[in-house]
Protein backbone atom coordinates (compact mmCIF):
# COMPACT_ATOMS: atom_id res chain seq x y z
CA UNK A 1 0.00 0.00 0.00
CA UNK A 2 1.35 3.43 -0.98
CA UNK A 3 1.73 5.95 1.83
CA UNK A 4 1.92 9.58 0.80
CA UNK A 5 3.94 10.79 3.81
CA UNK A 6 6.91 8.51 2.99
CA UNK A 7 7.64 10.75 0.01
CA UNK A 8 9.83 13.59 1.22
CA UNK A 9 8.45 16.33 -0.98
CA UNK A 10 9.82 19.12 1.18
CA UNK A 11 13.41 17.96 0.79
CA UNK A 12 12.99 17.76 -2.99
CA UNK A 13 11.66 21.33 -3.14
CA UNK A 14 14.55 22.60 -1.02
CA UNK A 15 17.12 20.77 -3.16
CA UNK A 16 15.64 22.29 -6.32
CA UNK A 17 15.81 25.75 -4.77
CA UNK A 18 12.04 26.23 -4.97
CA UNK A 19 11.69 26.95 -1.22
CA UNK A 20 14.11 27.66 1.61
CA UNK A 21 14.64 25.63 4.79
CA UNK A 22 12.76 28.21 6.84
CA UNK A 23 9.85 28.13 4.41
CA UNK A 24 9.77 24.35 4.62
CA UNK A 25 9.64 24.58 8.43
CA UNK A 26 6.70 27.00 8.17
CA UNK A 27 4.93 24.67 5.73
CA UNK A 28 5.50 21.60 7.92
CA UNK A 29 4.08 23.46 10.91
CA UNK A 30 0.91 24.27 8.97
CA UNK A 31 0.79 20.73 7.55
CA UNK A 32 0.89 19.23 11.07
CA UNK A 33 -1.98 21.45 12.22
CA UNK A 34 -4.32 20.67 9.31
CA UNK A 35 -3.16 17.21 8.23
CA UNK A 36 -3.59 18.21 4.60
CA UNK A 37 -1.13 17.54 1.81
CA UNK A 38 2.15 19.47 2.38
CA UNK A 39 2.19 20.82 -1.17
CA UNK A 40 -1.30 22.29 -0.73
CA UNK A 41 -0.25 23.89 2.56
CA UNK A 42 2.76 25.50 0.87
CA UNK A 43 0.52 26.88 -1.90
CA UNK A 44 -2.02 28.28 0.59
CA UNK A 45 0.75 29.98 2.55
CA UNK A 46 2.02 31.57 -0.65
CA UNK A 47 5.41 29.91 -0.32
CA UNK A 48 5.28 28.29 -3.75
CA UNK A 49 3.13 28.45 -6.88
CA UNK A 50 1.25 25.53 -8.40
CA UNK A 51 3.22 25.66 -11.65
CA UNK A 52 6.47 25.22 -9.71
CA UNK A 53 5.23 22.62 -7.21
CA UNK A 54 3.56 20.05 -9.42
CA UNK A 55 6.39 19.36 -11.91
CA UNK A 56 8.69 18.71 -8.93
CA UNK A 57 6.04 16.49 -7.33
CA UNK A 58 5.61 14.61 -10.62
CA UNK A 59 9.32 13.88 -10.72
CA UNK A 60 9.31 12.80 -7.07
CA UNK A 61 6.35 10.42 -7.46
CA UNK A 62 7.22 9.29 -10.98
CA UNK A 63 3.65 10.10 -12.02
CA UNK A 64 2.92 12.08 -15.23
CA UNK A 65 2.05 15.76 -14.78
CA UNK A 66 -0.42 17.37 -17.21
CA UNK A 67 -1.34 21.00 -17.88
CA UNK A 68 -5.10 20.87 -18.37
CA UNK A 69 -5.20 23.81 -20.76
CA UNK A 70 -2.91 21.86 -23.11
CA UNK A 71 -5.06 18.70 -23.04
CA UNK A 72 -7.76 18.02 -25.63
CA UNK A 73 -10.46 15.83 -24.10
CA UNK A 74 -12.90 13.69 -26.10
CA UNK A 75 -16.45 14.72 -25.17
CA UNK A 76 -17.44 11.02 -24.93
CA UNK A 77 -15.49 10.90 -21.67
CA UNK A 78 -18.11 13.15 -20.04
CA UNK A 79 -20.84 10.60 -20.79
CA UNK A 80 -18.94 8.25 -18.50
CA UNK A 81 -18.31 10.77 -15.69
CA UNK A 82 -21.17 12.93 -14.33
CA UNK A 83 -20.33 16.50 -13.35
CA UNK A 84 -21.40 15.90 -9.75
CA UNK A 85 -18.67 13.26 -9.32
CA UNK A 86 -15.98 15.47 -10.88
CA UNK A 87 -16.94 18.42 -8.66
CA UNK A 88 -17.28 16.40 -5.46
CA UNK A 89 -13.94 14.61 -5.75
CA UNK A 90 -12.15 17.51 -7.51
CA UNK A 91 -10.82 15.51 -10.46
CA UNK A 92 -10.95 15.86 -14.23
CA UNK A 93 -11.45 12.89 -16.59
CA UNK A 94 -8.82 12.96 -19.32
CA UNK A 95 -9.40 9.86 -21.49
CA UNK A 96 -11.20 6.49 -21.50
CA UNK A 97 -9.64 3.45 -23.19
CA UNK A 98 -10.16 -0.30 -22.73
CA UNK A 99 -12.38 0.13 -19.65
CA UNK A 100 -9.71 2.29 -17.99
CA UNK A 101 -10.37 5.93 -17.15
CA UNK A 102 -7.46 8.33 -16.79
CA UNK A 103 -8.21 11.09 -14.29
CA UNK A 104 -6.23 14.19 -13.25
CA UNK A 105 -5.92 14.72 -9.49
CA UNK A 106 -3.96 17.04 -7.24
CA UNK A 107 -3.12 14.01 -5.06
CA UNK A 108 -2.89 10.87 -7.24
CA UNK A 109 -1.85 8.79 -4.20
CA UNK A 110 -5.18 9.30 -2.41
CA UNK A 111 -6.28 5.66 -2.28
CA UNK A 112 -9.74 6.46 -0.88
CA UNK A 113 -10.69 8.66 -3.83
CA UNK A 114 -9.33 6.17 -6.36
CA UNK A 115 -11.28 3.31 -4.73
CA UNK A 116 -14.47 5.40 -4.66
CA UNK A 117 -14.13 6.23 -8.34
CA UNK A 118 -13.57 2.58 -9.29
CA UNK A 119 -16.74 1.64 -7.41
CA UNK A 120 -18.89 4.53 -8.70
CA UNK A 121 -17.78 4.41 -12.33
CA UNK A 122 -17.28 0.65 -12.66
CA UNK A 123 -13.93 0.81 -14.43
CA UNK A 124 -10.20 0.85 -13.76
CA UNK A 125 -8.74 4.20 -12.74
CA UNK A 126 -5.34 5.57 -13.80
CA UNK A 127 -4.25 8.77 -12.07
CA UNK A 128 -2.12 11.61 -13.37
CA UNK A 129 -1.07 14.81 -11.59
CA UNK A 130 -2.54 18.26 -12.26
CA UNK A 131 -2.76 21.60 -10.47
CA UNK A 132 -5.81 22.29 -8.33
CA UNK A 133 -6.80 25.50 -10.11
CA UNK A 134 -6.16 23.81 -13.47
CA UNK A 135 -8.67 21.11 -12.54
CA UNK A 136 -11.29 23.61 -11.32
CA UNK A 137 -10.94 25.66 -14.54
CA UNK A 138 -11.18 22.51 -16.69
CA UNK A 139 -14.36 21.35 -14.92
CA UNK A 140 -15.90 24.73 -15.55
CA UNK A 141 -14.71 24.83 -19.18
CA UNK A 142 -15.93 21.37 -20.17
CA UNK A 143 -18.95 20.82 -17.93
CA UNK A 144 -20.08 24.44 -17.58
CA UNK A 145 -20.74 26.74 -14.62
CA UNK A 146 -23.02 25.06 -12.10
CA UNK A 147 -23.15 21.77 -14.05
CA UNK A 148 -23.26 19.62 -10.91
CA UNK A 149 -26.17 21.68 -9.54
CA UNK A 150 -28.20 21.27 -12.74
CA UNK A 151 -27.46 17.53 -12.69
CA UNK A 152 -28.67 17.34 -9.12
CA UNK A 153 -31.97 18.99 -10.05
CA UNK A 154 -32.36 16.72 -13.09
CA UNK A 155 -31.90 13.65 -10.89
CA UNK A 156 -34.18 14.91 -8.12
CA UNK A 157 -37.38 13.73 -9.80
CA UNK A 158 -38.54 17.13 -11.08
CA UNK A 159 -41.06 17.06 -13.89
CA UNK A 160 -38.88 18.59 -16.59
CA UNK A 161 -41.70 18.55 -19.14
CA UNK A 162 -43.63 21.02 -17.00
CA UNK A 163 -40.64 23.28 -16.57
CA UNK A 164 -39.76 23.17 -20.27
CA UNK A 165 -40.55 26.38 -22.19
CA UNK A 166 -42.52 27.95 -19.32
CA UNK A 167 -45.53 25.64 -19.69
CA UNK A 168 -45.77 25.11 -15.95
CA UNK A 169 -48.08 27.15 -13.75
CA UNK A 170 -46.56 30.18 -12.04
CA UNK A 171 -46.77 28.43 -8.65
CA UNK A 172 -44.81 25.44 -9.99
CA UNK A 173 -42.13 27.68 -11.46
CA UNK A 174 -41.90 29.59 -8.17
CA UNK A 175 -41.42 26.31 -6.29
CA UNK A 176 -38.52 25.37 -8.57
CA UNK A 177 -37.09 28.89 -8.33
CA UNK A 178 -37.09 28.66 -4.52
CA UNK A 179 -35.50 25.20 -4.55
CA UNK A 180 -32.15 25.22 -2.74
CA UNK A 181 -30.39 23.80 -5.81
CA UNK A 182 -31.75 26.54 -8.10
CA UNK A 183 -30.74 29.21 -5.57
CA UNK A 184 -27.28 27.67 -5.52
CA UNK A 185 -27.07 27.63 -9.32
CA UNK A 186 -27.94 31.34 -9.64
CA UNK A 187 -25.40 32.09 -6.91
CA UNK A 188 -22.79 30.13 -8.88
CA UNK A 189 -23.49 32.26 -11.97
CA UNK A 190 -23.11 35.42 -9.85
CA UNK A 191 -20.02 34.14 -8.05
CA UNK A 192 -18.23 33.24 -11.28
CA UNK A 193 -19.07 36.69 -12.67
CA UNK A 194 -17.43 38.32 -9.64
CA UNK A 195 -14.32 36.13 -10.01
CA UNK A 196 -14.11 36.99 -13.72
CA UNK A 197 -14.44 40.74 -12.93
CA UNK A 198 -17.64 41.00 -15.00
CA UNK A 199 -19.68 44.20 -14.97
CA UNK A 200 -22.77 42.66 -16.58
CA UNK A 201 -24.41 39.24 -16.85
CA UNK A 202 -26.62 38.60 -19.89
CA UNK A 203 -29.03 35.64 -19.74
CA UNK A 204 -30.59 35.32 -23.19
CA UNK A 205 -33.24 32.77 -24.27
CA UNK A 206 -33.34 31.44 -27.84
CA UNK A 207 -35.47 28.81 -29.53
CA UNK A 208 -33.39 25.80 -28.51
CA UNK A 209 -30.84 27.16 -26.03
CA UNK A 210 -30.20 29.53 -23.15
CA UNK A 211 -27.11 31.68 -23.57
CA UNK A 212 -25.17 33.26 -20.69
CA UNK A 213 -22.56 35.93 -21.34
CA UNK A 214 -20.36 38.10 -19.12
CA UNK A 215 -19.11 41.57 -20.03
CA UNK A 216 -15.50 41.84 -18.87
CA UNK A 217 -13.50 45.02 -19.50
CA UNK A 218 -16.21 46.16 -21.91
CA UNK A 219 -16.16 43.00 -24.08
CA UNK A 220 -18.82 40.27 -24.06
CA UNK A 221 -17.73 36.64 -23.57
CA UNK A 222 -19.78 33.46 -23.71
CA UNK A 223 -19.41 31.37 -20.58
CA UNK A 224 -19.64 27.57 -20.67
CA UNK A 225 -22.91 26.29 -19.20
CA UNK A 226 -24.53 22.83 -19.15
CA UNK A 227 -26.83 22.10 -22.09
CA UNK A 228 -29.71 21.11 -19.80
CA UNK A 229 -29.89 24.67 -18.50
CA UNK A 230 -32.34 25.43 -21.33
CA UNK A 231 -35.03 23.49 -19.45
CA UNK A 232 -34.78 25.87 -16.50
CA UNK A 233 -34.94 29.23 -18.24
CA UNK A 234 -38.19 30.18 -16.50
CA UNK A 235 -37.00 28.96 -13.11
CA UNK A 236 -33.75 30.94 -13.40
CA UNK A 237 -35.60 34.12 -14.42
CA UNK A 238 -38.11 33.64 -11.61
CA UNK A 239 -35.33 33.18 -9.05
CA UNK A 240 -33.74 36.46 -10.17
CA UNK A 241 -37.14 38.19 -10.06
CA UNK A 242 -37.72 36.92 -6.51
CA UNK A 243 -34.31 38.29 -5.47
CA UNK A 244 -35.21 41.74 -6.88
CA UNK A 245 -38.80 41.74 -5.57
CA UNK A 246 -40.33 41.71 -9.07
CA UNK A 247 -43.61 40.15 -10.24
CA UNK A 248 -42.87 36.56 -11.30
CA UNK A 249 -46.36 36.21 -12.84
CA UNK A 250 -45.76 39.06 -15.30
CA UNK A 251 -44.10 37.87 -18.52
CA UNK A 252 -45.38 40.44 -21.03
CA UNK A 253 -43.89 43.71 -19.74
CA UNK A 254 -40.33 44.85 -19.00
CA UNK A 255 -39.43 45.05 -15.32
CA UNK A 256 -36.56 46.69 -13.46
CA UNK A 257 -35.33 46.13 -9.94
CA UNK A 258 -32.29 45.98 -7.74
CA UNK A 259 -30.98 43.95 -4.83
CA UNK A 260 -27.96 44.02 -2.54
CA UNK A 261 -26.02 40.82 -1.92
CA UNK A 262 -22.75 39.78 -0.31
CA UNK A 263 -20.42 37.67 -2.42
CA UNK A 264 -16.93 36.65 -1.34
CA UNK A 265 -16.92 39.19 1.48
CA UNK A 266 -17.82 42.02 -0.91
CA UNK A 267 -21.14 43.86 -0.95
CA UNK A 268 -22.64 44.09 -4.44
CA UNK A 269 -25.53 46.15 -5.74
CA UNK A 270 -27.27 44.25 -8.56
CA UNK A 271 -29.30 46.27 -11.03
CA UNK A 272 -31.68 43.85 -12.74
CA UNK A 273 -33.60 44.41 -15.98
CA UNK A 274 -36.12 41.93 -17.43
CA UNK A 275 -37.09 42.21 -21.11
CA UNK A 276 -39.77 39.99 -22.74
CA UNK A 277 -38.63 38.38 -26.02
CA UNK A 278 -39.99 35.89 -28.55
CA UNK A 279 -38.58 32.87 -26.69
CA UNK A 280 -38.88 34.02 -23.09
CA UNK A 281 -37.55 36.77 -20.85
CA UNK A 282 -34.06 38.14 -21.34
CA UNK A 283 -32.23 39.16 -18.17
CA UNK A 284 -29.46 41.71 -17.72
CA UNK A 285 -27.73 42.02 -14.35
CA UNK A 286 -25.41 44.98 -13.79
CA UNK A 287 -22.93 44.30 -10.98
CA UNK A 288 -22.00 47.40 -9.01
CA UNK A 289 -19.50 47.24 -6.18
CA UNK A 290 -20.84 48.77 -2.98
CA UNK A 291 -17.30 49.37 -1.73
CA UNK A 292 -16.00 51.13 -4.84
CA UNK A 293 -13.67 54.05 -4.08
CA UNK A 294 -14.13 57.16 -6.20
CA UNK A 295 -10.81 58.88 -6.68
CA UNK A 296 -9.79 61.27 -9.44
CA UNK A 297 -6.29 59.78 -9.39
CA UNK A 298 -7.68 56.35 -10.32
CA UNK A 299 -9.50 57.61 -13.44
CA UNK A 300 -6.38 57.50 -15.64
CA UNK A 301 -6.04 61.27 -16.04
CA UNK A 302 -2.62 62.69 -16.83
CA UNK A 303 -1.09 64.99 -14.20
CA UNK A 304 -1.84 67.96 -16.47
CA UNK A 305 -5.51 67.01 -16.95
CA UNK A 306 -5.85 66.12 -13.27
CA UNK A 307 -4.72 69.61 -12.28
CA UNK A 308 -7.09 71.22 -14.80
CA UNK A 309 -10.04 69.14 -13.60
CA UNK A 310 -9.15 69.98 -9.99
CA UNK A 311 -9.46 73.69 -10.77
CA UNK A 312 -12.73 73.15 -12.65
CA UNK A 313 -14.57 71.34 -9.86
CA UNK A 314 -13.74 74.07 -7.35
CA UNK A 315 -15.38 76.81 -9.42
CA UNK A 316 -18.33 78.49 -7.66
CA UNK A 317 -20.73 78.20 -10.60
CA UNK A 318 -21.12 76.94 -14.17
CA UNK A 319 -21.73 73.60 -15.86
CA UNK A 320 -19.30 70.77 -16.49
CA UNK A 321 -20.59 68.31 -19.09
CA UNK A 322 -19.13 64.79 -19.38
CA UNK A 323 -19.88 63.21 -22.75
CA UNK A 324 -19.57 59.77 -24.29
CA UNK A 325 -21.62 56.69 -25.17
CA UNK A 326 -23.24 54.38 -22.64
CA UNK A 327 -20.66 52.46 -20.66
CA UNK A 328 -17.83 54.95 -21.20
CA UNK A 329 -17.39 55.68 -17.48
CA UNK A 330 -19.22 59.03 -17.29
CA UNK A 331 -20.97 58.24 -13.99
CA UNK A 332 -17.72 57.12 -12.36
CA UNK A 333 -16.07 60.40 -13.40
CA UNK A 334 -18.95 62.46 -12.02
CA UNK A 335 -19.00 60.56 -8.73
CA UNK A 336 -15.23 60.98 -8.40
CA UNK A 337 -15.62 64.73 -8.87
CA UNK A 338 -18.39 64.89 -6.26
CA UNK A 339 -16.37 62.78 -3.81
CA UNK A 340 -13.43 65.18 -4.17
CA UNK A 341 -15.50 68.26 -3.27
CA UNK A 342 -17.81 66.53 -0.79
CA UNK A 343 -17.13 68.49 2.38
CA UNK A 344 -19.18 69.54 5.40
CA UNK A 345 -19.45 73.13 4.21
CA UNK A 346 -21.06 72.14 0.89
CA UNK A 347 -24.61 71.00 0.18
CA UNK A 348 -24.58 68.55 -2.75
CA UNK A 349 -27.76 67.18 -4.35
CA UNK A 350 -28.02 64.79 -7.30
CA UNK A 351 -30.96 63.68 -9.42
CA UNK A 352 -30.35 60.42 -11.25
CA UNK A 353 -31.94 57.60 -13.21
CA UNK A 354 -31.04 55.27 -11.66
CA UNK A 355 -28.94 55.96 -8.56
CA UNK A 356 -26.03 53.66 -9.31
CA UNK A 357 -24.00 54.15 -6.13
CA UNK A 358 -24.68 55.71 -2.76
CA UNK A 359 -22.44 58.61 -1.79
CA UNK A 360 -22.27 59.36 1.92
CA UNK A 361 -22.99 63.00 2.64
CA UNK A 362 -24.68 63.57 -0.72
CA UNK A 363 -28.47 63.90 -1.10
CA UNK A 364 -29.47 61.67 -4.01
CA UNK A 365 -32.86 61.74 -5.73
CA UNK A 366 -34.27 59.02 -8.02
CA UNK A 367 -36.56 60.25 -10.79
CA UNK A 368 -40.03 58.69 -11.24
CA UNK A 369 -41.55 59.88 -14.55
CA UNK A 370 -44.76 57.87 -13.98
CA UNK A 371 -45.65 60.07 -11.02
CA UNK A 372 -44.37 63.29 -12.57
CA UNK A 373 -40.90 63.44 -10.98
CA UNK A 374 -38.68 64.14 -13.99
CA UNK A 375 -35.23 65.69 -14.18
CA UNK A 376 -36.72 69.13 -14.86
CA UNK A 377 -39.33 69.06 -12.07
CA UNK A 378 -36.83 67.58 -9.64
CA UNK A 379 -34.30 70.30 -10.42
CA UNK A 380 -36.78 73.07 -9.62
CA UNK A 381 -37.59 71.47 -6.25
CA UNK A 382 -33.92 70.88 -5.46
CA UNK A 383 -33.23 74.64 -5.76
CA UNK A 384 -35.42 75.22 -2.70
CA UNK A 385 -32.99 73.08 -0.66
CA UNK A 386 -30.20 75.66 -0.91
CA UNK A 387 -27.60 73.50 -2.73
CA UNK A 388 -24.05 74.55 -3.57
CA UNK A 389 -23.41 71.77 -6.08
CA UNK A 390 -25.90 69.79 -8.16
CA UNK A 391 -25.59 66.82 -10.46
CA UNK A 392 -28.11 66.00 -13.19
CA UNK A 393 -27.72 62.38 -14.31
CA UNK A 394 -28.41 63.21 -17.96
CA UNK A 395 -29.93 66.05 -19.99
CA UNK A 396 -32.29 64.38 -22.44
CA UNK A 397 -34.67 67.14 -23.53
CA UNK A 398 -35.01 70.90 -23.91
CA UNK A 399 -36.84 71.44 -20.61
CA UNK A 400 -34.14 69.64 -18.61
CA UNK A 401 -31.18 71.32 -20.29
CA UNK A 402 -32.76 74.79 -20.09
CA UNK A 403 -33.50 74.32 -16.38
CA UNK A 404 -29.96 73.02 -15.81
CA UNK A 405 -28.44 76.06 -17.52
CA UNK A 406 -30.59 78.51 -15.59
CA UNK A 407 -29.58 76.77 -12.34
CA UNK A 408 -25.92 77.31 -13.25
CA UNK A 409 -26.57 80.97 -14.11
CA UNK A 410 -28.08 81.55 -10.65
CA UNK A 411 -24.76 80.70 -8.97
CA UNK A 412 -24.57 76.92 -8.71
CA UNK A 413 -21.95 74.46 -9.89
CA UNK A 414 -23.67 71.77 -11.96
CA UNK A 415 -22.38 68.44 -13.30
CA UNK A 416 -24.23 66.55 -16.04
CA UNK A 417 -23.79 64.16 -18.98
CA UNK A 418 -24.58 64.09 -22.68
CA UNK A 419 -24.44 61.26 -25.20
CA UNK A 420 -22.16 62.58 -27.95
CA UNK A 421 -19.08 61.22 -29.72
CA UNK A 422 -16.73 64.05 -28.83
CA UNK A 423 -16.57 67.25 -26.83
CA UNK A 424 -17.25 69.62 -29.74
CA UNK A 425 -20.31 67.59 -30.74
CA UNK A 426 -21.85 68.31 -27.33
CA UNK A 427 -22.12 72.00 -28.18
CA UNK A 428 -24.02 71.40 -31.39
CA UNK A 429 -26.21 68.85 -29.58
CA UNK A 430 -27.29 71.51 -27.08
CA UNK A 431 -28.04 73.96 -29.89
CA UNK A 432 -30.01 71.29 -31.78
CA UNK A 433 -32.07 70.73 -28.62
CA UNK A 434 -33.21 74.35 -28.87
CA UNK A 435 -30.93 76.05 -26.35
CA UNK A 436 -29.98 79.62 -27.26
CA UNK A 437 -26.27 80.03 -28.07
CA UNK A 438 -25.84 82.84 -25.50
CA UNK A 439 -27.04 80.51 -22.73
CA UNK A 440 -24.50 77.84 -23.70
CA UNK A 441 -21.60 80.28 -23.97
CA UNK A 442 -22.39 82.00 -20.66
CA UNK A 443 -23.07 78.90 -18.52
CA UNK A 444 -20.83 76.03 -19.64
CA UNK A 445 -17.25 75.91 -18.31
CA UNK A 446 -16.01 72.72 -19.98
CA UNK A 447 -17.00 69.68 -22.04
CA UNK A 448 -15.12 66.46 -21.20
CA UNK A 449 -15.37 63.56 -23.66
CA UNK A 450 -14.17 60.18 -22.47
CA UNK A 451 -13.81 56.51 -23.37
CA UNK A 452 -12.56 53.42 -21.58
CA UNK A 453 -9.66 51.41 -22.99
CA UNK A 454 -8.48 48.01 -21.79
CA UNK A 455 -5.19 47.86 -19.94
CA UNK A 456 -2.51 45.42 -20.99
CA UNK A 457 -2.11 42.44 -18.67
CA UNK A 458 1.10 43.01 -16.67
CA UNK A 459 1.73 39.24 -16.51
CA UNK A 460 2.01 38.67 -20.28
CA UNK A 461 2.89 42.09 -21.71
CA UNK A 462 5.63 41.86 -24.37
CA UNK A 463 7.28 44.34 -26.71
CA UNK A 464 5.95 44.57 -30.24
CA UNK A 465 7.18 46.19 -33.43
CA UNK A 466 4.75 48.98 -34.48
CA UNK A 467 2.66 48.35 -37.58
CA UNK A 468 3.17 51.12 -40.16
CA UNK A 469 -0.47 51.02 -41.28
CA UNK A 470 -1.69 51.35 -37.69
CA UNK A 471 0.78 54.18 -37.02
CA UNK A 472 -0.83 56.10 -39.89
CA UNK A 473 -4.12 55.98 -37.98
CA UNK A 474 -2.38 58.24 -35.45
CA UNK A 475 -0.96 60.53 -38.14
CA UNK A 476 2.55 59.08 -37.91
CA UNK A 477 4.25 58.32 -41.23
CA UNK A 478 7.31 56.52 -39.87
CA UNK A 479 8.32 54.72 -36.75
CA UNK A 480 9.63 57.27 -34.20
CA UNK A 481 13.04 56.54 -32.72
CA UNK A 482 13.06 54.95 -29.27
CA UNK A 483 9.34 54.17 -29.52
CA UNK A 484 8.49 51.00 -27.59
CA UNK A 485 4.97 49.61 -27.72
CA UNK A 486 3.52 46.45 -26.23
CA UNK A 487 0.88 43.79 -26.75
CA UNK A 488 -0.58 41.11 -24.50
CA UNK A 489 0.20 37.51 -25.43
CA UNK A 490 -2.61 36.16 -23.24
CA UNK A 491 -2.23 34.12 -20.07
CA UNK A 492 -4.28 32.54 -17.30
CA UNK A 493 -4.25 35.77 -15.27
CA UNK A 494 -6.15 37.64 -18.03
CA UNK A 495 -8.19 34.67 -19.32
CA UNK A 496 -5.96 34.69 -22.43
CA UNK A 497 -7.33 38.04 -23.61
CA UNK A 498 -4.06 39.99 -23.18
CA UNK A 499 -5.92 42.67 -21.20
CA UNK A 500 -6.79 43.10 -17.54
CA UNK A 501 -8.68 46.13 -16.23
CA UNK A 502 -9.56 49.43 -17.89
CA UNK A 503 -8.59 53.09 -17.73
CA UNK A 504 -9.96 56.27 -19.24
CA UNK A 505 -8.84 58.47 -22.10
CA UNK A 506 -10.07 62.07 -22.13
CA UNK A 507 -10.68 65.14 -24.26
CA UNK A 508 -11.09 68.52 -22.50
CA UNK A 509 -12.77 71.37 -24.42
CA UNK A 510 -12.64 74.56 -22.34
CA UNK A 511 -14.97 77.43 -23.15
CA UNK A 512 -12.49 80.24 -23.83
CA UNK A 513 -13.37 83.48 -25.60
CA UNK A 514 -12.66 82.09 -29.08
CA UNK A 515 -14.92 79.07 -28.52
CA UNK A 516 -17.68 81.22 -27.02
CA UNK A 517 -17.56 83.45 -30.09
CA UNK A 518 -17.97 80.41 -32.38
CA UNK A 519 -20.90 79.17 -30.29
CA UNK A 520 -22.65 82.55 -30.59
CA UNK A 521 -22.20 82.34 -34.37
CA UNK A 522 -23.62 78.77 -34.37
CA UNK A 523 -20.43 77.38 -35.94
CA UNK A 524 -20.26 73.69 -36.84
CA UNK A 525 -18.69 71.14 -34.51
CA UNK A 526 -15.75 70.76 -36.93
CA UNK A 527 -15.02 74.50 -36.77
CA UNK A 528 -15.22 74.45 -32.98
CA UNK A 529 -12.97 71.39 -32.79
CA UNK A 530 -10.34 72.89 -35.09
CA UNK A 531 -10.27 76.10 -33.05
CA UNK A 532 -9.96 74.08 -29.82
CA UNK A 533 -7.07 72.08 -31.29
CA UNK A 534 -5.24 75.29 -32.16
CA UNK A 535 -5.83 76.37 -28.56
CA UNK A 536 -4.10 73.24 -27.25
CA UNK A 537 -6.92 70.71 -26.87
CA UNK A 538 -5.79 67.08 -26.92
CA UNK A 539 -8.25 64.69 -28.59
CA UNK A 540 -9.28 61.27 -27.31
CA UNK A 541 -6.91 59.60 -29.74
CA UNK A 542 -4.05 61.88 -28.72
CA UNK A 543 -4.58 61.00 -25.08
CA UNK A 544 -4.81 57.35 -26.07
CA UNK A 545 -1.45 57.66 -27.87
CA UNK A 546 0.14 58.85 -24.62
CA UNK A 547 -1.15 55.75 -22.86
CA UNK A 548 0.23 53.59 -25.68
CA UNK A 549 3.68 55.15 -25.24
CA UNK A 550 3.44 54.51 -21.49
CA UNK A 551 2.87 50.80 -22.21
CA UNK A 552 -0.61 50.84 -20.69
CA UNK A 553 -2.66 49.80 -23.74
CA UNK A 554 -2.39 49.00 -27.45
CA UNK A 555 -2.89 50.97 -30.67
CA UNK A 556 -5.70 48.67 -31.79
CA UNK A 557 -7.51 49.19 -28.49
CA UNK A 558 -7.39 52.99 -28.79
CA UNK A 559 -8.55 52.80 -32.43
CA UNK A 560 -11.42 50.53 -31.36
CA UNK A 561 -12.94 53.08 -28.98
CA UNK A 562 -12.22 56.32 -30.84
CA UNK A 563 -13.37 57.61 -34.16
CA UNK A 564 -10.83 59.01 -36.62
CA UNK A 565 -9.71 62.45 -35.51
Amino acid sequence: MLVRRTVFLGETLVQKGLISRSQLATGLEGHQKTGEFLGLTLIKLGLIKEEALYPALSEQLNIPYVMMKDVSIDTRVFEKVPARFACHYRFMPVKFNDNALTVALTDPLDIEILDDLRLLLGCDINAVLAGGQDIVDAIRRYYGVGAETIEKIMHAGKDIEEILLSRARTEDIEDVAEDASMIRFVNQILGQAVRDRATDIHIEPYEDELRVRYRVDGILYDIPIPQNIKYFRSAITSRIKIMAGLDIAEHRLPQDGRVKIKMGGEELDLRISILPTQFGESVDIRLLSGSMLYSLKRLGLSDFDLARLGRLIHKPHGIIFVTGPTGSGKTTTLYSCLSKINQKDKKIITIEDPIEYQLKGVTQVQIHPRIGLSFATGLRSMLRHDPDVMMVGEVRDFETVETTIRVALTGHLVFSTLHTNDAAGAITRLLDMGVEPYLVSSSVECFIAQRLVRLLCPECRVEKKPDKKVLKEFGIDRNPKDLVIYEGKGCEACKFSGYKGRTGIYEFLFMNEDIRDLVLRRASSDQIKNKALRSGMRTLRMDGWEKIKQGLTTMNEVIRVTKED
